[in-house]
């Protein structure tokens, strides 16, 4: 029997770990740090996500056959990097690699040479030119971080006092760290999630997925790292799925590939379907979060033997996936994405009767409690979109704690008609 380390301690691992659960291969899984729902199908161990040498370390003296990396943070620490100088199997991109993520300019580069869709952009670093540029432009514009900032580095600004605070936040409070700031042209139309699995220039597609970034109803209030997300699109044609494939995902494999730095692991295209047609907005260097955890029950290929080949560079077998939607929401602390508490209690969970994928809880003693902004994801599978989501909404009642709010709204778009 197999043993896979997982990293990471959020939804998106969870899902992952859950995935991997249902291989008849696997014996053992630990999940490094994990949280207290992904204790419940793996052992977990108090190492942090980025601390590669500890991690390193754990798998070559537990004899772990596969490990699959969940954050972004981890990715850019190098982690990848370290295991495969140790040789282990490790599902994931190298540090160099993972810069299509950590570094929006450098994902423009890349898109233009690949002739990938985008929007028109410049980079800046003083924050005086930044702002002069954005006074001579029309609003709205958008202004990202250029680096990780956990979701929350974008900000859409409709006048010039909004982006003359985002600009400053970034630029001179320097909020998520010394960096530069892209500044894009506004682009409009739903966004959509396309994952891929990728080894090298070989793309293997998953579902598409909505995302609901911003933190109350109607699209109100902050961004976060994500509210709810479902599956399918029925907004997205087959034939915008194929423009996307061979004209943005297979061409970016590509040329990441033909600069020396080959992907292995999920290339995650944030994209919009623009009058013009489909655009990209970013990419991502693994799983989405939450679209994973919606996405990743459809699976029906053996999961293990599915990452060890992406892991590897082998082929895998045709990818299966169960036709069914699924959609879900995320139950968050009060307060998030800004300043919000934690060690609520949280009852019910186990009486939910879809999944749930556990984002910030930890245990004290019989208690579960809150332990992040979001803490819960609540998913709900039928044979419509429809049927999940009001199903879904029926089933949230079960679950009761005085600190934690949700979105009413998940796939309103799909929906309105």
């Amino acid at each position: 029997m197999k043993t896979v380390l997982v990293i990471g301690s959020g939804g998106r691992e969870h899902a992952i770990v859950d995935a991997i659960a249902r291989s008849s291969q696997v014996g053992t899984i630990y999940c490094a740090p994990g949280n207290a729902g992904i204790a419940q199908l793996a052992q977990t161990v108090a190492i942090a996500d980025t601390d590669c040498v500890a991690l390193r370390d754990f798998a070559l003296s537990h004899h772990v056959d596969l490990t699959i990396v969940g954050p972004e943070a981890a990715l850019a620490a190098g982690v990848v990097d370290m295991f495969r100088a140790a040789g282990l199997t490790i599902f994931g991109h190298t540090a160099a690699a993972t810069r299509i993520e950590s570094s929006k300019q450098f994902a423009k580069q890349l898109m233009s040479e690949a002739d990938v869709p985008t929007a028109a952009y410049r980079t800046f670093s003083d924050y005086h030119q930044a702002l002069a540029y954005v006074q001579a432009g029309t609003f709205p514009t958008v202004l990202k971080y250029d680096g990780l900032a956990a979701g929350k580095g974008v900000v859409v600004a409709d006048s010039l006092e909004q982006a003359d605070t985002a600009l400053r936040s970034m630029l001179l409070d320097e909020v998520y760290g010394e960096g530069e700031v892209v500044i894009e042209q506004f682009l409009t139309g739903p966004e959509f999630s396309f994952m891929c699995f990728v080894s090298g220039e070989n793309v293997y597609p998953m579902p598409l997925a909505q995302d609901h970034k911003r933190a109350y109803d109607d699209d109100l209030g902050p961004n976060t790292g994500g509210m709810g997300a479902y599956t399918p699109l029925p907004f997205i044609t087959d034939e915008d799925r194929d423009f996307a494939l061979r004209h943005i995902l297979q061409p970016i494999a590509k040329v990441m590939a033909h600069h020396g730095l080959p992907l292995s692991g999920v290339l995650y295209g944030g994209l919009m379907k623009t009058p013009q047609g489909i655009q990209v907005i970013e990419f991502n260097a693994r799983f989405g979060d939450p679209e994973t955890e919606v996405i990743l029950p459809l699976l029906r290929s053996d999961a293990y033997d599915l990452f060890y080949a992406i892991a590897s560079g082998t082929t895998p077998e045709p990818l299966v996936w169960d036709q069914q939607a699924v959609i879900g929401v995320v139950l968050a602390s009060k307060g998030y994405p800004g300043t919000y508490t934690k060690g609520a209690t949280i009852c019910g969970v186990e009486s939910f009767p879809g999944k749930v994928y556990h984002m910030g809880t930890r245990r004290e003693g019989e208690r579960l409690v809150t332990n992040g902004g979001r803490v819960l994801m609540c998913l709900q599978s039928a044979h419509t979109l429809a049927d999940a989501r009001q199903q879904l909404y029926a089933a949230l009642t079960t679950i009761q704690c005085d600190n934690l709010f949700c979105r009413h709204d998940i796939a309103h778009s799909a929906l309105k008609n």
